[in-house]
């Protein structure tokens, strides 16, 4: 009888040593459970072709004249409360810091006294994830204005575009008639004639924003419509299949 529960306890023991196996050996291989959640991650996943032009690097590293105020790493932001976790500095893919650090250089030949200063720069989905909830009351053709919708990802999610504006030498920004993230209208270079014409802007705020502009675009840095501090260094499908995506901190 002894033989007989060893046997029987011998037969449990195998039985479950090899279903433990079988979810050991599952449970390492990822392959089939991988999600694409982007069409710009499944351009860069299938194709052979890309090739990262260099890591994030710290922006003043590149150029020391340049100026940082992360404003996600601080409650001064449209979400009122820190964001950035980890991130205490403005990184940038190599190549596009190397040409921010010519347009400080070329603002420097325009004007010695002033300086760039960086709001913000390579930003994590995650982050992107939360910016796109706070706003969740706004219509989501208004929302992707102001924030890209994290599931189409962001340039700034790829370390390939920059938020920033122009200081004096002690740090003060140049009036541009509206604050960095300001979500109203007033904050569209599009529509700058108009608030021009009804006195709502002012020639001097309105030039503070040409010379950023003419700036940026030394260097072939791209602005958009609705934001007067935001510059790509190229577009979304350009940056997804040549730089690494930052999913988080």
């Amino acid at each position: 009888m002894k033989f007989l529960y060893f046997l029987l306890f011998s037969f449990l023991l195998l039985a479950c040593t090899s279903k433990d196996g079988c979810e050991s050996s599952k449970s390492h291989d990822n392959s089939s459970h991988i999600k694409v959640t982007s069409p710009f991650d499944t351009i860069k996943k299938v194709s052979g072709a890309y090739k990262f032009s260099g890591d994030l690097c710290d922006v003043q590293s590149v150029n020391s004249k340049i100026r940082i105020e992360l404003k996600y790493a601080t409650n001064d932001n449209f979400v009122k409360k820190v964001l950035y976790k980890k991130i205490d500095k403005a990184y940038l893919q190599k190549d596009v810091a190397i040409r921010l650090s010519k347009c400080q250089d070329y603002l420097t030949s325009l004007h010695p006294d002033l300086y760039l200063l960086v709001y913000d720069a390579v930003r994590p989905v995650s982050v992107q994830q939360i910016m796109w909830k706070s706003l969740d009351s706004i219509p989501v053709n208004r929302r992707v204005k102001f924030v890209s919708n994290p599931k189409n990802r962001s340039i700034h999610n790829y370390g390939a575009a920059v938020d920033l504006t122009i200081c004096n030498a002690v740090g003060i920004p140049l009036d541009m008639g509206a604050k960095y993230d300001e979500i109203d209208s007033i904050a569209y270079p599009s529509l700058e004639s108009i608030f021009l014409n009804r006195g709502l802007l002012s020639k001097e705020q309105v030039a503070n924003r040409v010379i950023l502009r003419k700036v940026m675009a030394s260097q072939q840095f791209i602005g958009i419509a609705s934001e007067w501090w935001h510059f790509n260094a190229c577009s979304r499908q350009a940056a997804a299949l040549k730089y690494q995506l930052m999913l988080e901190e």
